[in-house]
């Protein structure tokens, strides 16, 4: 596919990327577009196969070859995985006689954290720009001609959301918690920032979990065995088997994370009497810490508090880094110090009647996300005034 002196091209596995050309375009920012992050989902099996995400990366070159721009991209059968819910869209256009998958993607499998989509590198704004613009075309000339019903871009930053609003993508607001680092020179700085009752119960939280004879470990790179990671998949199963969900990470996507990214994890694991019976995994970004999976063998009060939000915010404070991001959903984070930040998904409807309905229902939304950030914000906001 040709156009702009570009040639627009699929890769049916990330494999076929050489990582050095991929992670030069990618950066280093965001480990989630890495091509080893990538690769660990397909070689363990939660990519590809009969998973419903078929690897479809959109790969431009240049006219000598050169990969200039890419996109993690996938073909996708349901909509498990994703957390940006398009279920009633999906149902809505299958009761109207279409068929709504499989549809097109560009995501992060399984990852709900705002990242870069476009990689372009360290192009210039306006090659920046052009690059940007002709991945989204091509999205939706294979879009039209595989006959598909819709594509999305899914936890995109929001620099590309004008730009491609631009180009007439709809733009989907959905709310996350962050904890954002004003400087402070330790825990106990962040602390004296909050309300004297959010203070107080962050202290009883963490107490509690002391006196239950639990120890905290953050451990990153080398200090990481395999054991570590044979001891998480545990808790990672167990969590799903409470929740009544599916295990979309495999043992082997862990085991390879391991093998090739140990450097950027950092997996908390909570250790009672000599036995390690709970952990969180996390993730290093360039000025951010990403918090992923967690599970425990034992009911702990305030385990979960303590490994999944306080000692990412030590490790982050300790590491001078700018945000915690600790995953999708969970008000109950307001009161531990993380605030409601708006993410973003863009997307492209071919059906022009759905394309309205889709419209209309995007429009509402917005404006309820809107005002329930601000209610949390003005009525819930943990931070002392003033």
């Amino acid at each position: 596919m040709d156009g702009d002196s570009f040639i627009l091209e699929l890769a049916p596995s990330i494999a076929d990327i050489p990582a050095a050309e991929w992670d030069a375009i990618a950066g280093m920012s965001n480990p989630f577009v890495s091509h080893a992050f990538l690769r660990a989902l397909e070689v363990g099996g939660a990519t590809g196969g009969d998973s419903g995400w078929d690897p479809m990366h959109l790969v431009l070159r240049d006219a000598e070859g050169r990969l200039a721009a890419a996109m993690p991209h996938y073909l996708k059968h349901h909509s498990y995985g994703e957390y940006i819910f398009d279920h009633s869209w999906a149902n809505a256009f299958t009761r109207a006689g279409g068929s709504y998958y499989p549809k097109m993607l560009s995501a992060v499998p399984f990852t709900p954290a705002t990242g870069p989509r476009f990689l372009v590198g360290d192009a210039a704004p306006d090659r920046a720009a052009q690059l940007r613009a002709a991945l989204a075309d091509g999205m939706v000339q294979y879009l039209e001609r595989l006959d598909l019903s819709s594509a999305h871009v899914n936890f995109l930053p929001e620099s590309d959301t004008a730009p491609l609003a631009g180009l007439g993508w709809m733009i989907r607001s959905s709310i996350q918690f962050h904890w954002q680092n004003d400087g402070y020179a330790d825990f106990d700085g962040f602390l004296a920032a909050l309300s004297s009752r959010k203070r107080k119960n962050i202290r009883k939280e963490r107490r509690t979990v002391e006196e239950s004879g639990v120890r905290l470990l953050r451990l990153t790179g080398d200090d990481i065995t395999s054991g570590h990671i044979d001891h998480f998949y545990r808790f990672y199963l167990s969590t799903i088997d409470r929740k009544w969900g599916g295990a979309y990470l495999t043992e082997g996507v862990f085991h390879e994370l391991h093998k090739t990214m140990a450097d950027r994890m950092l997996l908390v694991m909570a250790e009672l009497e000599g036995r390690i019976i709970g952990g969180a995994l996390n993730f290093i970004g360039e000025d951010t810490l990403f918090g992923r999976n967690w599970g425990a063998d034992i009911d702990i009060p305030c385990l979960h508090f303590e490994a999944c939000y306080y000692q990412a915010i030590e490790f982050a404070i300790e590491r001078r880094l700018k945000t915690v991001e600790a995953g999708a959903q969970g008000f109950h984070k307001v009161q531990r110090g993380y605030l409601p930040v708006t993410t973003y998904s863009a997307h492209w409807i071919a059906h022009d009647g759905f394309r309205a309905a889709v419209a209309r229902y995007l429009e509402g939304e917005r404006r309820g996300i809107t005002d329930e950030v601000n209610a949390i914000e003005m009525q819930a906001n943990p931070f002392r005034k003033g």
